[in-house]
């Protein structure tokens, strides 16, 4: 019997064994995860609301059928991010030939979680606005757009994002710093001061 008040006690990993031996417990992880990654779909993303719920619900079916396929020595949540990536990238390759509005979800908050790294901060003279930021993000090459989504808002570490990203930890940092910089330049050519 499921007792959906242990759930948040158990960690990812034990949650994914007990989903092993009964299926029910699979409620506990889409529950956990399932805010966590609409979030994530519709940053890295043009999805709307619904697209975004269709997306996931693709993706829990892709994550419930590989279960037995969990590598432990990897996170559960980049593991399941690493699921939900691929599926948004497949997503975008079937549907790329039709027009998109490219948007990105970007919370109020967003530039506040770049400037604290010290690379990029300086002062911050005023407030952005969430739409000032969207803007911004807007103009940054997807792959910039992805990384910077994946470590400030989903914070994320480098091991994380490089096993999400299937990418090697050297080009994780390279990302990340040129995200920053070419997030910094266009600050600097919309003429917004730090």
């Amino acid at each position: 019997m499921l007792d959906k008040e242990n759930c948040g006690e158990k960690t990812d990993e034990e949650l994914v064994a007990l989903t092993l031996k009964n299926q029910d417990f699979f409620s506990c992880i889409v529950e956990r995860y399932e805010a966590k990654l609409t979030r994530y779909i519709r940053r890295i993303s043009a999805a709307t609301q619904e697209d975004a719920e269709d997306l996931l619900q693709e993706i829990f079916v892709k994550v419930y059928r590989n279960l037995y396929g969990f590598d432990p020595s990897l996170k559960f949540s980049s593991w399941i991010y690493r699921i939900a990536h691929n599926q948004v990238i497949s997503q975008w390759r079937k549907t790329k030939s039709r027009p998109q509005v490219l948007k990105f979800e970007a919370d109020e908050d967003f530039l506040k979680f770049i400037a604290a790294d010290e690379d990029l901060a300086g002062n911050i003279e005023r407030k952005f606005t969430g739409e000032e930021v969207r803007d911004v993000i807007s103009r940054l090459d997807g792959k910039y757009k992805e990384v910077l989504v994946l470590k400030f808002l989903e914070e994320k570490d480098y091991k994380e994002i490089s096993d999400i990203l299937r990418k090697p930890l050297g080009t994780v940092a390279t990302l990340i710093n040129r995200a920053k910089k070419q997030f910094a330049k266009v600050v600097k050519e919309k003429e917004i001061k730090f």
